[in-house]
């Protein structure tokens, strides 16, 4: 029931996109619980789908940022439609949606792909703005996941556009609505002129805002392990005596702008769960000059830094460029089933 709004969801997605868990962590936990294949087939599937994206940006870097595949086909505009930004398109499941996504940072998958479907394809507007205005409030904000999904809907990265009608959407979220501009049959929806209330749009403002921090107290005879928003691993070195600092990268975030909610998440979870941790507002470089010993860190696309890199735990060891996911899934069936 997972496709449902109301349905059976592991809100475990921010943890992961934070890197509290890994998603071989998670496999191994519903190992241990006893299910089997093929009771947990579909739920591993959708954490090889993260671990596909991660991928896809370990390989193409910033080419993610641009259409990965294919030009996007409706891209005539720039922009996020007004009314959609404001709830107030007049689908109800959506507008509900992103009403408590301003609140919550949490927006169900199946509403992500309506709101992607709406801006793009209906809408007609080039998939960015609309993909880094998403990532923004998303407390689980993870850019290759995001990006490379609004590029499948838009036709992007994938063959075809991904549309949902009026009947879809009430079927997953649970409503009852007709006479609305997405209440017709699935062959005249690529028709449609854009509806007037998506006619009007604008380029979102989004800037991070940061803490005010001091610049951390460190050990001149231990090492140093450098924590971020994409690694906050409360087992990563656990019993290594060291300096632990959560580096927020201005650039970074500059580049890759996040909510305050996002950000202040981020350092809950941090303080929370990683003893000794001091937060840190600065660039690498201006940690790498206090520091005299090794610096540890996982490897991730946004992460220039220096020092000994860890490789991140994966669900399989699968790894290069396949064209599709499920090319991708067929070989991670074999480690895993």
């Amino acid at each position: 029931s997972r496709n449902h709004v109301k349905g059976a969801v592991s809100y475990l997605s921010p943890y992961i996109s934070r890197g509290v868990l890994s998603t071989r962590q998670v496999y191994e936990s519903l190992l241990s619980r006893g299910f089997t294949n093929p009771q947990l087939e579909k739920f591993v599937q959708e954490l090889a789908w993260r671990d596909y994206w991660q991928q896809q940006w370990r390989i193409h870097q910033s080419k993610i940022n641009s259409d990965l595949k294919n030009k996007q086909p409706l891209a005539a505009r720039v922009g996020v439609p007004i009314n959609l930004l404001n709830h107030q398109t007049g689908i109800e499941a959506i507008d509900t949606g992103i009403e408590l996504f301003y609140q919550s940072g949490y927006l169900h998958n199946h509403v992500r792909m309506y709101i992607a479907s709406l801006t793009c394809n209906i809408a007609q507007c080039g998939w960015n703005p609309g993909a880094r205005w998403m990532y923004y409030h998303l407390l689980d904000a993870d850019w290759a996941s995001n990006a490379l999904s609004w590029q499948w809907v838009c036709g992007a990265n994938s063959s075809k556009l991904y549309y949902a009608n009026q009947q879809n959407i009430n079927t997953y979220c649970g409503t009852q609505q007709h006479h609305t501009f997405l209440d017709t049959s699935y062959e005249q929806l690529p028709e449609l002129p854009i509806p007037e209330v998506m006619q009007k749009i604008v380029i979102p403002t989004l800037t991070t805002e940061l803490p005010h921090t001091a610049p951390p107290t460190l050990n001149p005879t231990a090492d140093t392990l450098v924590y971020n928003f994409y690694n906050l691993d409360p087992l990563w070195h656990q019993h290594k005596p060291a300096n632990r600092i959560l580096l927020l990268e201005p650039s970074v975030f500059e580049q890759y702008p996040v909510s305050a909610n996002s950000i202040q998440f981020c350092i809950n979870l941090a303080v929370q769960n990683i003893p000794g941790i001091q937060v840190w507002v600065a660039e690498f470089s201006e940690l790498k000059q206090r520091v005299q010993g090794t610096i540890y860190f996982k490897e991730h696309p946004l992460n220039k830094y220096e020092g000994t890199m860890d490789e991140r735990s994966w669900l399989t060891g699968v790894k290069g460029n396949y064209h599709s996911f499920f090319a991708f899934w067929k070989q991670c069936q074999k480690e895993l089933f």
